[in-house]
């Protein structure tokens, strides 16, 4: 088959959406298909097939900074897809009236137009948002064969605000790759590692890491405790600024950016990773990362999208919000390797659920569904 992903997004970015195309991509041309990205402003080269459609310009959305597209060029729109004849335009949804919706309207007859929907919304302004958004892409979204969203509470909101019916395929980590990290040996000295992985913005919750990590260290003193801070955004100062007046400025320890590669051997080196999300996860894609990666505990936010994921195990799940749960949580797998070594089992026996090598299989079928009903049609 030849498959054209369509994003509104930068492919320079390695947010969760890019992950599950770049992932699901290089697997599909692993597997004999040929994959294009048909994309917002994009400078990476380490991938074939880049179309990078337009200049993006960022804004604030759902909790984070996203890039969004300005106008397509219709011309040279219709002549790509003119050269190219996809079998299937695999669509990450929601999308934007200015790339996405042009993309799906100019798209042949005989093109398969395949559907994932990713978000749940951090806020009522993204409801209303996508509500809105119904508005300028509803002639689109009647062209779509097949539409699969990332979880359930994915589909619900799916169905809410854009009206679409949607099955549920999880999203992709490509487990051979995340299990080949490999523990930093300066990090291997007795000391129990915590690290977070994130961007540092309010919906990640890593200042809500730092306030319970304030609480533990009053009263019991985490003298073998190191945090690792890995990621950057706006709040990086003043998260620096709040370990240090607080007294955490031996204990947490701020990585800055961290490269795909670097990723792994820091969540590999994890005894418990921390992904304190408040709301606004439609998935939690890094949740399976660090199950692949080896993190012995894992600790998530208490929102709709990683519960998906954290299927009964609520002792895994906190209340980021309330910082003396939040400690309690910390401490109690801080001071008990059995504990983390259960929950390490749980963990492995999850990734095949998730590998691309499994989904993978089951998109490609979905696929062959889409083309089916386009020829129908």
């Amino acid at each position: 088959m030849k498959i054209g992903f369509v994003l509104d997004d930068s492919l320079d970015k390695s947010d969760g959406v890019q992950q599950y195309v770049t992932t699901l991509g290089q697997w599909l041309t692993k597997t004999g298909h040929e994959v294009h990205y048909l994309v917002g402003e994009t400078h990476r080269t380490d991938l074939a097939h880049i179309h990078s459609l337009c200049r993006n310009v960022n804004v604030s959305f759902n909790g984070n900074r996203v890039s969004v597209p300005l106008p397509v060029n219709k011309k040279r729109l219709r002549r790509l897809l003119s050269h190219e004849q996809f079998d299937v335009l695999h669509v990450q949804m929601p999308y934007s009236p200015m790339l996405g919706a042009r993309v799906v309207k100019l798209a042949p007859p005989h093109t398969a137009i395949f559907g994932t929907f990713h978000i749940i919304p951090f806020s009522s302004r993204e409801k209303v948002a996508t509500r809105v958004l119904r508005i300028f892409i509803r002639r689109s979204l009647k062209k779509f064969h097949v539409i699969v969203s990332v979880s359930r509470p994915a589909a619900g909101f799916a169905s809410k605000t854009l009206k679409l019916k949607s099955s549920v395929l999880p999203n992709v980590v490509d487990a051979q790759v995340m299990r080949a990290g490999h523990k930093i040996t300066k990090y291997q000295d007795g000391k129990i590692n915590i690290v977070f992985l994130g961007r540092l913005v309010e919906r990640k919750g890593c200042m809500q890491l730092l306030r319970a990590l304030e609480l533990l260290h009053k009263k019991y003193q985490l003298d073998n405790v190191r945090v690792l801070i890995c990621g950057k955004g706006p709040l990086e100062a003043k998260l620096k600024s709040y370990a240090a007046s607080h007294r955490l400025g031996n204990i947490v320890h701020f990585m800055g950016y961290v490269s795909e590669a670097d990723k792994r051997n820091y969540l590999t080196s994890a005894h418990i990773a921390v992904f304190p999300s408040i709301s606004g996860e439609s998935f939690g894609i890094v949740l399976i990362e660090a199950m692949a990666a080896g993190s012995e505990t894992i600790i998530a936010g208490n929102n709709s999208g990683y519960r998906s994921v954290m299927a009964n195990r609520s002792e895994q799940l906190v209340n980021p919000l309330d910082a003396k749960a939040f400690a309690k949580t910390l401490r109690h797998y801080l001071r008990n390797a059995k504990a983390r070594q259960q929950t390490y089992k749980w963990q492995q026996s999850q990734i095949n659920d998730y590998d691309v090598r499994t989904v993978g299989k089951t998109i490609a079928n979905q696929y062959q569904v889409a083309i089916n009903k386009a020829r129908v049609r």
